[in-house]
């Protein structure tokens, strides 16, 4: 979603639809939360750090794919902290973009969507003086200006998370070998990749 790579996309590639899928959608986001995460625990005291302490898989994790220890844990921080309590509620509120059947129902719903982040940061900046939901704000801004993008996936309805997982992969055994230094042969365990069975020891 960078001015970059879509400058780039539409020299190249003048004619094809470009589409912003849900999982950058969601990953700009997760980055939005963490941002606010890392902002509300700087400001804490050395105590009320320990209820953020090790918090961030929590935020970033479905609310649906938690277990009930991580969810209570979950529902405590977010009863002990404002900012973090709106913001990962919108998340969640923005995960029912993807289930609209059509895309005149997903403008509806993310032009709402944005509307409501926008105006819960400003408001939230009007009554405390502090900028702790403005990472909403500008998140909701970023959508608004990406909204044809990411509405042309209720068109075509692809994703490239698959591929974003492959890469993962790749980065994970490139990581575990400290690198390769032989092209073959790094491009035998890529094609090995996931075909493998069994892990070797030593």
């Amino acid at each position: 979603m960078s001015k970059p790579y879509r400058a780039a996309a539409a020299e190249c590639l003048p004619d094809v639809v470009v589409i912003f899928d849900r999982f950058h959608v969601m990953q700009l986001v997760t980055k939005t939360i963490d941002k606010v995460r890392r902002k509300q625990q700087a400001s804490l005291d050395k105590e009320d750090k320990k209820t953020l302490k090790g918090s961030r898989f929590l935020f970033l994790s479905n609310y649906d794919n938690l277990d009930e220890e991580k969810k209570t844990r979950l529902q405590l921080v977010l009863e002990a902290n404002e900012p973090l309590l709106i913001i990962h509620s919108m998340k969640e509120q923005l995960r029912l973009l993807w289930i609209k059947s059509t895309r005149k129902a997903a403008r509806k719903f993310l032009a709402v969507w944005i509307m409501d982040a926008i105006d819960v940061a400003i408001t939230y900046k009007a009554q405390t003086g502090s900028t702790a939901l403005m990472p909403l704000y500008r998140l909701a801004r970023s959508l608004m200006a990406h909204m044809k993008g990411i509405l042309n996936y209720f068109d075509y309805r692809i994703t490239n998370g698959k591929m974003e997982g492959i890469n993962n992969k790749i980065k994970t055994l490139k990581r575990q070998a400290y690198g390769f230094r032989d092209k073959a042969y790094f491009r035998l365990r890529l094609l090995h990749l996931h075909a493998q069975k069994i892990r070797l020891a030593g």
